[in-house]
């Protein structure tokens, strides 16, 4: 018997819209439907009442993929797009990476068995060729993560520029041993890419030393940030950085504790600089300098963006306000 792969084969379309198809979703093109129509009719496809039930629930179920839930900023993204997702008909299922790109591929997997109607994809471990391939099972989006080149819509901001413009203040603030933390690995394209290249511009521009003791790769939490801390610490005075810039404001916290603890001085002996512009950022012993990301926006971009390619209609990205701005207080 015909399978709902083959028909879409044979139709020269997508699985997924034969699927919407099969459910009398309205947003199908007259021509589609006749070419899926003759297929079923050459093939002799019958469609299960079991396998319709089972498409029609999911075909209301999107996929939001982050890496850690906890993180304040994903909480509030994951927030957003729930709250437009509900308000359009349709559920969520939330998925946690930890980093680990097996847990990608598995939510990637539930596109592919037609658990989830669609992807939204806020953080991102695999190689881009790898993800790209599932778009033949239903439409994915990159929410608040750039790959140049790649054929996956996305929903961004310019973090580089941002970057640039965040390091280049501590620059002109007279700091000289500037610090970098980032989530990612540092590999071209990889995670956090965009904020590397922004740190690197502004160190380069003013020909400032970039040490290697003074790079932290894949650190996160509070904790990594009290890691990162003791580290820079531990270093001789004369080569220790004065400022750091961080990829989230979770880590600038675990720096900023840790160095008060330590009985040392923020900004005078760090100037400490993070990223996202968390609620609590501004209550802290020290006001946390950051920037503020349009959180709400690119959650409710993300998710018109997708619910639109669901529904095969055209949408154009809101970029009025995808805009990052340097919040500037008294850590740096």
């Amino acid at each position: 018997m015909a399978t709902i792969k083959e028909v879409a084969k044979k139709a020269g379309l997508s699985v997924s819209t034969v699927s919407r198809y099969l459910n009398k979703h309205p947003y199908i093109s007259e021509d589609k439907r006749r070419r899926i129509q003759a297929a079923m009719d050459e093939l002799h496809y019958r469609p299960s009442t079991v396998a319709t039930q089972l498409r029609s629930k999911k075909g209301k179920t999107i996929g939001i993929l982050v890496s850690r839930i906890v993180n304040p900023f994903f909480s509030q993204l994951v927030d957003s797009i729930e709250q437009c997702a509900k308000d359009k008909g349709y559920n969520v299922l939330i998925m946690q990476t930890y980093d680990d790109r097996n847990a990608e591929i598995n939510m990637l997997e539930m596109l592919k068995q037609h658990v989830i109607a669609g992807l939204i994809m806020c953080s991102i471990e695999g190689e881009p060729h790898e993800i790209e391939a599932y778009q033949e099972f239903g439409p994915i989006i990159l929410c608040n993560e750039e790959i140049p080149g790649s054929s996956l819509p996305q929903v961004y901001t310019d973090q580089q520029a941002a970057s640039f413009e965040a390091v280049e203040y501590l620059i002109n603030k007279g700091h000289k041993k500037i610090a970098y933390c980032t989530g990612g690995t540092l590999t071209t394209g990889g995670h956090g890419n965009s904020r590397t290249e922004g740190f690197e511009q502004a160190i380069n521009k003013h020909g400032l030393p970039m040490k290697i003791d003074w790079i932290f790769k894949q650190v996160h939490t509070i904790q990594d940030g009290q890691m990162v801390a003791r580290k820079m610490l531990a270093l001789p005075e004369n080569i220790r950085p004065d400022a750091v810039f961080t990829s989230s404001d979770e880590v600038a916290i675990g720096i900023m504790k840790e160095y008060i603890q330590a009985g040392k001085r923020v900004p005078e002996d760090l100037a400490i600089l993070g990223f996202d512009n968390q609620p609590f950022t501004d209550v802290l012993a020290v006001p946390l300098t950051t920037i503020a990301q349009p959180v709400e926006v690119l959650g409710r971009e993300s998710t018109n963006l997708l619910l639109a390619k669901l529904e095969e209609r055209s949408y154009t990205i809101d970029q009025s306000h995808l805009h990052l701005s340097l919040i500037k207080r008294e850590s740096a």
